[in-house]
Formats: structure tokens, sequence, C-alpha cells
């Protein structure tokens, strides 16, 4: 499969970035923005920056109107191409595969890191993506940003589970985190199966250490908060617990309703697929 991030990327000039940049600090105040405020946020001639706003366009990376006035606007696929080109800077990324997890919430790819010299998973969220309505009447702090709380959402989600992933390793049995951007993180890549997709051939030392290891999560402060054989990696019997975006404290309101749900997720599972309770 070909990666069409890697290749726009590529494709990009110093000149566009800045055009995408300036995008991105207009939508702060514009819904869309204006081709007067790019020429001051880019400082390029407004004919050298109409050039490259049509090649961007057709990478599919700005979208524009021409009524009431022009006016330019990024969604998630420029978003990521800015997230990418800062850990390129940083060398944190150094190339990105292909993608190797599709979600409602999340895109996941692969990818090696020249610093660390190490396989690692780039993750962009996409928290506000197709729940718009739903976001906005979560994130009443975003006032007049309204057309912007796909990017608030994603962002915060990705801070969430950043720092959560921070908190929690290498006490926790978590991945590694290495780089956070915007809506995107870059961490270590785990082995492993998730226990949806496996038959454990010790399914007891298994659960244990899962309840173990939302006990040490708990010390440390956090509660995972959707915990499920849907992120739950398992090999030659080490586990790792992903997908922190929603963790909360563990003194936050609602963190006993949560924690009592982790449990009874995982608690069920077991129960229907190996007949088991952790007296067992």
């Amino acid at each position: 499969m070909k990666n069409e991030l890697a290749l726009t990327f590529k494709k990009l000039s110093e000149d566009d970035f800045r055009i995408l940049l300036g995008i991105e600090i207009g939508m702060r105040y514009h819904k869309w923005v204006p081709i007067e405020e790019l020429v001051k946020y880019t400082r390029l001639s407004e004919e050298r920056l109409k050039f490259r706003l049509k090649g961007l366009a057709k990478e599919k990376l700005v979208h524009r109107i021409n009524k009431p006035y022009e006016g330019f606007r990024i969604y998630f696929e420029a978003y990521d191409i800015l997230a990418l080109n800062t850990f390129a800077k940083r060398e944190t990324v150094s190339t990105i595969g292909g993608v190797i997890g599709v979600g409602k919430e999340s895109v996941v790819y692969e990818g090696q890191s020249g610093l660390f010299e190490r396989e690692i998973i780039i993750k962009f969220h996409r928290e506000g993506m197709g729940t718009f309505k739903h976001v906005r009447r979560k994130r009443n702090y975003l006032g007049e940003r309204q057309h912007i709380s796909w990017i608030y959402a994603s962002r915060l989600a990705a801070e969430r589970e950043y720092k959560a992933l921070t908190a929690l390793y290498p006490t926790a049995s978590v991945p590694e985190p290495i780089d956070h951007n915007r809506h995107a993180i870059v961490m270590e890549r785990c082995n492993g199966k998730l226990l949806k997709d496996q038959h454990l051939t010790n399914p007891n030392n298994c659960l244990n250490e899962i309840m173990k290891q939302i006990d040490i999560a708990y010390k440390l402060g956090f509660i995972h908060g959707d915990l499920s054989e849907f992120n739950i990696l398992e090999e030659n019997g080490k586990t790792i617990l992903i997908d922190w975006p929603q963790a909360l404290k563990k003194d936050a309101p609602t963190a006993s309703e949560l924690l009592e749900r982790d449990t009874t997720n995982i608690l069920k599972f077991f129960k229907r697929r190996y007949n088991l309770t952790p007296s067992n």
C-alpha cells in the first residue's frame, strides 16, 4: 500500500509549510482565513501565495471558498502534515511507513526514529471527526471557536494520552512515549496481539497481570477509563495496556465509576471467553 501521507509530505516546500501554518494560526480567529490575512502570516506575495495554494488544494490539504470573500481552511490531512513536520525537525521521526491501525478516533502509522534508532508508531488523533455536534456540546469552553472544535478535541486527547503515558511509563506496562505535537503522539512500537484477536494459552496469568497493571496505574494516579480486550496487547505472558486518551486522575469525580467499569469489562471478557474469574 502506498503511503499517501509520506508521498504528500515529500512534495511540500518551505513555502507550503508556512502557508499551512498560517492557515492554522488564522483559524483561531476566522472560520475561513481571508487571503489578505494569509499574506500577512506568510509574508509571501499574493501572486506567489495563490500559486502555492492551488498546489495545496490539489493535494487536498486546503479547502477554499470564494463567497462572501476568498478564504481558506485546513482539516486533518494538513494537521497531520504539520505535526509530522515538527517530528521530522526534532528527528523523533525519520521515516513514516504504512497505516497499521484505523479507528473511530485515531489513525496509526508505523515508522522509524532516527534520533532513537528504533521502530515507532505515530498516532494521529481524530476525536473531532464525525462527532462535531457531540464535541461542541461537550466543549463549552470553545466559545466563538466552535468551527475548530475538531482541532481542540483531537489536540486535547493527544495531550491527555501523552501526559498519562509519561506518568505511567516505565512503572506500568504501557508504551514508551517519545514525542508529542498537536494531535499526534510518537511512541515505541509494542509487540503482541490484542486480546480480542487471540486465544491465550494461560489466560489466568494474563488476567492476574492485567488486574495488577490496573492497580499499578491507580497507585500512580491514573485510571484508563475505557479498558477492554480491544486495547490490551499480550505476547509470551507480557501484557501492555494501550490507548490512554480518555485517562483521568484517580481523584476525578467519575474515577470510581470508570475504574469499576474498566475492571468489569475485563472480568466479563475472561468469563465469557475462558470461564475465568480472579479467584480461579
